[in-house]
């Protein structure tokens, strides 16, 4: 059976390189472009793991996985935060919110992939 991942980023293009990378790597991809739909996607269907953006156009990604950790449902499927913003303090705010695993972008395909796995293999 392979692993489900929620793909939560509102940029088209991204959306669809996460999605389209992690289905030739046997993964199975949600895509989900609305943030404030994000969570209730992710309890309807329970991946295994979400990959979020930080900066979504209608909510912070970083509020979502602060109230993805604190749901019974989903606290513990594990978070990839990516952005585009990577400040100096940025990664530590992101994983204090209960990201398990941290990507600045833009992404290159092996570091992504071997942090995908990392966090559900």
């Amino acid at each position: 059976m392979s692993k489900r991942i929620l793909v939560v980023e509102d940029n088209d293009l991204n959306r669809k390189l996460f999605c389209d990378v992690l289905k030739a790597n046997g993964f199975e991809a949600e895509p989900c472009a609305d943030g404030a739909a994000a969570l209730d996607t992710a309890r309807a269907n329970i991946p295994d793991l979400i990959i979020m953006d930080i900066q979504l156009a209608d909510i912070s990604g970083i509020d979502l996985i602060e109230q993805a950790k604190a749901d019974a449902t989903l606290c513990e499927v594990p978070v990839l935060a990516v952005t585009a913003y990577a400040g100096k303090g940025d990664e530590d705010r992101i994983r204090e919110a209960g990201a398990a695993g941290y990507l600045a972008k833009p992404i290159s395909i092996m570091p992504f992939m071997n942090a995908v796995k990392g966090l559900v293999e």
